[in-house]
Order: C-alpha cells, then sequence, then structure tokens
C-alpha cells in the first residue's frame, strides 16, 4: 500500500510559511497596539506628571475662575505625607507587598496568584499591583470591558508609563487620591470622613486596616452595610500588616479585638459657592452628555457667567428678601429671583432662583410665571414709537372706563376701570412723563390708541415668548412671564433693537481639551426701528432720574441707567428691571403662592434697593463713550420738559430731545408766556431740576443757576 505525503511538500512549505507570516504580523499588530495604548494616543510624560484626579468637573466662568463643580464627586486629593506610614503600610501590605521592588508589573505576583487559581480552578487571587490600580482608575479607566484581555493589556502598558514618568511615592500618593473606596466615596481622605467623620492622618491602626480592606470589594466589605464582613476582612489586613512586619505579633490580638466605630453621618462635600446658575449649567451638561462617551468628571464646562456678578445676585436677593420679610404683614417665606444679560449678545451673567438655594430647587428666575406689572409698560410705549408717536406725545391722565370683552366673544363684558397709584391722576402730560409717574390711566389710554395687536407683536418680536391675551389689561401686565423672558425682551431697548437668544454656555471639553460641543452666538436679528429703541431707553432714563426707579440713584448708582418698576394690584409682585448699554438685570420679589406683601408694596420701594446693591458691588464693565448715542437721521428739538412743544424763552424747564423725521414738534410751547408764575399749569410733577437726557452725567457738581433754558443738575 502506498502512502500518500498530505499535504505535499511544497503546499506545507506554504502553510508554514503563512503561519509564520501571520505571527509576525500579529506580534507587529499587537505590538504597535500596545505602543500606541489601543490604537489611541498614550500618555505623555507630562500628562502623567501634572494629573490630578478630578473632584467632579469644573464650571469656569466668562474670566477662567472656577465656579464650582460639575457633579458632587465626593473626593479630596492630599499629598503623601498627610497620610500616616502606618496607613501607607496597611495598603502595600494588603494590596502590593513589592510594591517597592516591582518596576509595575510584578512577574512573582503573576505567576504566584496563576498557581493559586489553577489550583482552585477558579479565579481567587489577582495579581494588579498598586501602579495597575492606578492605571486602571486614571489613564486607563473604563477604556474596555473590566477584567477583558485588552483592557489588562492597557493596564500594563500605562503601568509602565507610570513607573518611568514618576517615583514611587508618586504613584502612590496618586494611587491614594484615585482609589474608589466604596459608597460613593474616592481616595483614602474622603473615605476617612465619611466612615470615622475625621481626616485620614488622625485614623489610628485599626482604622487604617479598615481602609485598607476596602479596595478588594467596595461594596462588600462596607462596614455600614455588613459590620461582619468588614471586620473579618480589616482583621486579615492587620495579619498581613504582622506578617509583613509593619506591626508586632504581639500587639495583633489586641488590635483585632478592637470594635469599630463608624461615624453615624455620611460626608458630602459643601460648597459654599453653589447656586442656581450651577444648577442650571449641570442641566445643560446632562443634556449634551446624556449620549456621550465621555465620563461627567472629565468634564469643562465653559459659562458665560460672571462670578462676581452671580456672588452679588445671590447675596443681593437673599438680604433683600430678608428686609422684605421684616415688613411682610403675611407669616409665608418672601422669595426673590433675578437673572442678568448682556443685550450686546445675549450671554447671561448671573441667575439666582431663589432666597436660599437648594440643590435641584425650583428656579424662579427660569421658571417661575408671575405678573411683571408696570415692567411691561415699555412694550406699550415701543409699540407707540413704533405707531409715529414720540416721548412728547400727549395723552390725558384721568380716570378710565374700559369695557372688557367677554370669555366667549360676544358683546360686551364687564367694565374695568384702572386707578393711578394713590388716586393721584396728572391731567394732560407727555408720554415721558406718563411713564416717568407709571401713571396706568395714561398708559391704558395709549394702549387704546396704539392697539393691543401691536402691544401683542411687539412683545413678542423682542423676546417674550408666553402667551399675551389680547385684553386691555395687558397694558398694566396683566400677564405671566419668567424673569427671562422679561430680560431678554429689554435687550431690544439697549442695544439699538436687536433680539438676542439667551446663552449659559459656550463650549464643553474633555479633560484634554477635545471640544464635546459648543454654541457659537447666533447672529443678531433687528426687530425694533433703532429710533424707536433709542426713544423708549431715553424715557426709561427718565424713570431711573426722576421717576420710580429714582431710589437707584439714592442708592449711589451713577452713569448711564434706564429702567422700569413693576409692582402687581395690591402689591403682591414686585420687579426691577434696569439696565445699562453691558447690561440687563431684573429683581422680582414675592410670596410663592400670590398674595399681598406689604401694605403700599411697590418696585420702587421694594426692589430697586437689590438693584442697586448688585450693581455697585459686583459690576464694573462701563459703556463705551457713544453708548445710547441718537441714531444717525434723528432730528434734535429743545422742548417744554412739561408740556412737550417747542420750548420759548419763558418755558422754566426745557430739555433736549430727539425725534424721527416728520414727528418733530412745530408748535411752541402755548402755556408758558411773560405773564406765566410758576404753578399757573397746576403742573408740579416734574422735578425743578430736569437735565438734558444726554448731558446730565457731565453737570454733576457744578452749580447752575435759574436761567431759562439751562441745564439743572438733579
Amino acid at each position: 500500500m502506498k502512502i500518500v505525503d498530505w499535504p505535499p511538500k511544497g503546499r506545507r512549505a506554504v502553510i508554514i510559511t503563512s503561519l509564520l507570516a501571520i505571527s509576525i504580523l500579529g506580534v507587529v499588530v499587537l505590538d504597535s497596539w500596545l505602543f500606541t495604548c489601543g490604537f489611541d494616543t498614550c500618555p505623555r510624560p507630562h500628562d502623567i506628571q501634572t494629573y490630578k484626579p478630578d473632584e467632579g468637573g469644573r464650571i469656569i466662568d466668562r474670566n477662567g475662575i472656577v465656579m464650582g463643580r460639575l457633579e458632587t464627586v465626593r473626593r479630596v486629593n492630599v499629598p503623601l505625607s498627610f497620610v500616616p506610614v502606618f496607613v501607607r503600610q496597611a495598603f502595600i501590605a494588603t494590596e502590593d507587598r513589592r510594591f517597592y521592588q516591582h518596576n509595575g508589573v510584578d512577574l512573582k505576583g503573576f505567576f504566584r496568584a496563576l498557581a493559586s487559581n489553577l489550583h482552585a480552578g477558579h479565579t481567587v487571587q489577582g495579581f494588579s499591583t498598586i501602579t495597575m490600580q492606578v492605571a486602571r482608575n486614571t489613564f486607563a479607566y473604563r477604556r474596555y470591558k473590566a477584567r477583558s484581555i485588552p483592557q489588562k493589556l492597557l493596564e500594563l502598558r500605562i503601568s509602565r508609563l507610570l513607573e518611568q514618568s514618576l517615583t514611587k511615592d508618586q504613584i502612590l500618593e496618586l494611587y491614594f487620591n484615585a482609589i474608589y473606596m466604596g459608597n460613593g466615596v474616592y481616595g483614602v481622605e474622603a473615605a476617612s470622613r465619611d466612615l470615622f467623620g475625621k481626616s485620614v492622618n488622625r485614623v489610628n491602626i485599626t482604622e487604617a486596616a479598615m481602609l485598607a480592606a476596602l479596595p478588594k470589594g467596595p461594596s462588600v466589605y462596607t462596614p455600614r452595610r455588613n459590620p461582619k464582613r468588614a471586620i473579618a476582612r480589616r482583621n486579615l489586613v492587620l495579619s498581613l500588616m504582622a506578617e509583613q512586619k509593619y506591626i508586632s505579633p504581639e500587639r495583633l490580638p489586641g488590635l483585632q479585638a478592637q470594635q469599630l466605630h463608624i461615624a453615624r453621618n455620611e460626608w458630602r462635600p459643601i460648597d459654599p459657592n453653589d447656586s442656581y446658575a450651577l444648577d442650571a449649567v449641570r442641566t445643560i451638561a446632562d443634556s449634551v452628555l446624556k449620549n456621550s462617551n465621555n465620563d461627567i468628571v472629565d468634564i469643562t464646562v465653559y459659562t458665560t457667567l460672571d462670578a462676581r456678578a452671580q456672588a452679588a445676585a445671590d447675596r443681593a436677593v437673599r438680604r433683600r428678601a430678608a428686609a422684605i420679610q421684616s415688613e411682610a404683614y403675611r407669616r409665608g417665606v418672601i422669595q426673590g429671583a433675578m437673572i442678568a444679560i448682556d443685550p450686546r449678545n445675549g450671554d447671561l451673567r448671573a441667575i439666582t432662583g431663589g432666597r436660599v438655594y437648594e440643590r435641584g430647587n425650583f428656579n424662579r428666575a427660569l421658571s417661575a410665571h408671575r405678573q411683571p406689572g408696570s415692567a411691561f409698560k415699555p412694550f406699550v410705549y415701543a409699540a407707540a414709537m413704533e405707531a409715529g408717536y414720540t416721548p412728547a406725545s400727549e395723552v390725558d391722565d384721568e380716570p378710565v372706563d374700559v369695557i372688557q370683552p367677554r370669555a366667549d366673544g360676544r358683546g360686551r363684558g364687564t367694565v374695568w376701570s384702572p386707578k393711578n397709584y394713590n388716586d393721584e391722576y396728572n391731567g394732560r402730560i407727555t408720554f415721558r412723563r406718563a411713564l416717568i409717574k407709571s401713571a396706568n390711566a395714561a398708559t391704558v389710554k395709549v394702549s387704546q390708541v396704539v392697539g393691543l395687536p401691536r402691544i401683542i407683536a411687539r412683545a413678542h418680536s423682542n423676546g417674550i415668548v408666553s402667551d399675551i391675551p389680547a385684553l386691555p389689561s395687558i397694558a398694566l401686565g396683566a400677564i405671566e412671564v419668567t424673569p427671562i423672558e422679561l430680560v431678554t425682551a429689554y435687550a431690544p431697548f439697549a442695544n439699538g433693537g436687536f433680539k438676542v437668544r439667551p446663552r449659559l454656555v459656550r463650549r464643553i471639553e474633555t479633560s484634554d481639551a477635545q471640544v464635546v460641543w459648543t454654541s457659537d452666538n447666533t447672529p443678531l436679528e433687528r426687530v425694533m426701528d433703532p429710533r424707536d429703541s433709542y426713544q423708549v431707553t431715553s424715557m426709561l432714563q427718565s424713570v431711573v432720574n426722576y421717576g420710580t426707579g429714582r431710589p437707584v440713584r439714592d442708592y449711589g448708582v451713577k452713569g448711564l441707567v434706564a429702567g422700569k418698576t413693576g409692582t402687581t394690584n395690591n402689591g403682591t409682585d414686585v420687579w426691577f428691571v434696569g439696565y445699562t448699554p453691558t447690561v440687563i438685570a431684573a429683581f422680582w420679589f414675592g410670596f410663592d403662592n400670590p398674595a399681598p406683601i406689604a401694605p403700599n408694596a411697590s418696585g420702587g420701594v421694594l426692589a430697586s434697593p437689590a438693584w442697586a446693591e448688585w450693581y455697585t458691588t459686583s459690576w464694573r464693565e462701563m459703556p463705551g463713550p457713544n453708548a445710547w448715542a441718537p441714531p444717525a437721521g434723528m432730528s434734535m428739538r429743545v422742548i417744554d420738559a412739561q408740556t412737550g412743544y417747542l420750548a420759548n424763552e419763558y418755558c422754566p424747564i426745557r430739555q433736549q430731545d430727539y425725534f424721527k423725521p416728520g414727528t418733530e414738534p412745530t408748535t411752541p410751547c402755548p402755556v408758558h408766556g411773560p405773564d406765566y408764575e410758576e404753578g399757573d399749569n397746576g403742573d408740579s410733577s416734574l422735578p425743578p431740576n430736569w437735565p438734558d437726557q444726554r448731558t446730565w452725567e457731565k453737570d454733576i457738581g457744578k452749580k447752575i443757576s435759574k436761567a431759562l433754558g439751562k441745564i439743572f443738575h438733579f
């Protein structure tokens, strides 16, 4: 019988050569994989030497200041010198007895573990060194499935890099700060505070052994959940310390017999700078990262917030709410909210959602729908400017009755008779003075002439997103809006007519500066004629200088400021929305369950002081030299401040005002003449020293004569 040689010699050579080539290729690929840390980027020596375990993602303000943590990570990094020697010995005896002898991989430990596992028939002993555990908890964290071959190989590779870049003590320090200790706690310092209520530098030997017992099974050996297992594991650690001669055999029985005393309360880090603003940032970050592979502890969030402005906002709301509380005649907690936005781009600078911050609480600045009261009136007058009226246009401030439409739209409804504050009426006054005095009757009459649809359209175009019913009462702010809506809708007044979109987060980056998400400024949309915007701001400057917003000046605020107070029926809500060319800020105070605050409560008295405190203590960004200058194409006229007509030589209070072409007053003042005496027209509503709206700042400190036509220092 003939024996056939299979495979033939030639084919056998090809197979052997192919297998050899595949083997060589596999070795090359594996070596390349290891060299590049899994075809990724290996940490550089500088990265390793500067690495610090994160204490929970950072939140950065617009100036690079760390405002807080994205997530509360229960970790406190400490230097190795802070960790007692016997604590180090307990961990080394338990986790890696040859730590100071090997170079990151303990071959003796590997073969010892291999023999034990083969003898038992399953895994009973691991071979991870302290260096490998550091790699696993830092640069190799969750790269592959736990205990998988790729993960172990990556840990081995990074362990070698750690040994090449750090000293043994530096690796041990990193280990003590990075290791997970159970119960959501990382590192020996946080674990000591959590279990024993004290820092790691104050623990005794038995407590040190308990700490060293945890890394093997943090949830299994936690003394709060499994005290018997915890003590057994602790005693094993003490035995290992005795074997390594870290403690004498004579002391061992006494140490093992000691009871374990655990702190009653868990330790949780408290951030005194935490705020509603940071909660809002966390919400955005969570939304962005929920489908991302990035761990939140590796993330840095760059925000639009201003740390100084935020701290001052929290303080102003807290202090002012407490002051209002002392005047309130109703039991209950006075709440407050504040929000500030940059009118130039929509960047949010501060958010305070309540009087006292608690993580996850309702954020009133972003979500509370409250009536703005008179703070809505600027939209009425903005619609009037759009319709061709001017600040010098006149209206009768007298009692008015308005028939409300029925809910079903059929026929006439009830008669609504809005009243002025304290039932005081001013007769025929200019639009500017009507806004200065926050005259309800005059504003309702303006709204009836301009038309509710135009007012609603103006408010929505500016940025109000809440529904606005077509009812006469909306002229006095009988609608519900959020504070963020209100400041957003005021932005076109402050920036020359552009609508902004609020922005809180600029970008999110990983620890190696890779951009995860970014939010670029969207192009601004023009929604107002810049001339209308200028006229509204001019009138609101007068509100601050002479009207219901005057307390802002009394509290020391200087410079270009415009604003409007807001008070709802029976003093249920009080507001002040003030702005400059660089910031708009709104303060609100009231009860969560709407109820009158106090007798004669008003936004000017109760809310504007908070704005003044915040602005004077925190805001440093001054406007440019041409801020709020009259837009091109407007005509200047010198008018009588009382009547709105062209001023003559007999008018006691004259001012410069700017008009769109074709809307300028053409009639000389018919009220003041040679025989005029002060008080003849029965008007004492204007201050006796009414300056030019554009030049009042330049006249501070100067004594102006009483000659007619001069600008007076207020």
